[in-house]
């Protein structure tokens, strides 16, 4: 399976420009035959907390129906980033569009100290079965806690997809602690980052693919928007910029 991974910048609060902006990542993914793609944290808003309550919706937005038309079309998974709203609670997730299925939502379990004021955890963790690969979804902080990607390999998981929105502090951090697991667990893991500012920060980028021995296989730069494939069988990767 090839699955491919994003990296955009997103239009602060704009949902409907990112949307678009989307739309054309899937494309070129699909030049390259792949059977998913996922987005960063919030892609479809930017990493914004303090926009969170204002923007959150659900994963029946009609907005949201052409990624599951073209899901439904062109037989590809599409995992995007939205602040949801449940029972008041506001919640970090990724809404994942998968062929002919009902979408279905993962919400953030793992939360950092500084998104309490704006986010409730999430609870369950989601594993996407496709083709003969099983993806677990992590979003940013928690991928970098042992204890997630422990329980999602326990589950079955054997591709380990964080969606992330990182400063340069946070991707040397992930730059050790996502080889070791891939190597520790044996699975490939493939981080998916944004570019540009978002909330407080500058999101740096370097979108990147480990392999199941722990051997980085494919890495963006830290400006440019792009697209990373690799392909589970081979363990190759191929590169886009856009």
């Amino acid at each position: 399976m090839k699955i491919c991974i994003a990296q955009t910048r997103p239009i602060k609060g704009n949902v409907s420009a990112n949307i678009e902006a989307h739309k054309r990542f899937i494309e070129n993914a699909l030049t390259f035959n792949a059977g998913g793609i996922f987005f960063p944290e919030l892609s479809l808003t930017g990493y914004e907390p303090e926009l969170a309550k204002e923007l959150a919706t659900n994963q029946n937005d009609i907005r949201l129906d052409v990624f599951q038309e073209i899901s439904d079309k062109k037989n590809i998974i599409i995992g995007v980033g939205l602040p949801t709203e449940d029972e008041s609670q506001i919640r970090i997730s990724m809404i994942n569009f998968e062929p002919n299925k009902p979408r279905r939502t993962y919400s953030k379990q793992l939360l950092h100290t500084d998104e309490f004021p704006y986010f409730k955890n999430g609870s369950v963790q989601l594993v996407i079965e496709a083709n003969d690969r099983c993806i677990a979804p992590a979003i940013c902080y928690e991928s970098l806690q042992p204890s997630h990607v422990e329980n999602a390999c326990k589950l079955g998981a054997d591709v380990y997809l964080a969606s992330v929105a990182k400063s340069a502090n946070g991707i040397e951090k992930a730059f050790v602690h996502y080889p070791g697991i891939a190597k520790k667990y044996v699975i490939p893991v493939l981080m998916s980052n944004c570019v540009g500012f978002c909330d407080n920060f500058l999101s740096v980028g370097k979108s990147a693919v480990w392999t199941k021995e722990g051997k980085l296989a494919g890495q963006l730069d830290d400006e440019s928007e792009g697209i990373l494939i690799f392909d589970t069988e081979t363990e190759e990767v191929n590169e886009l910029i856009f």
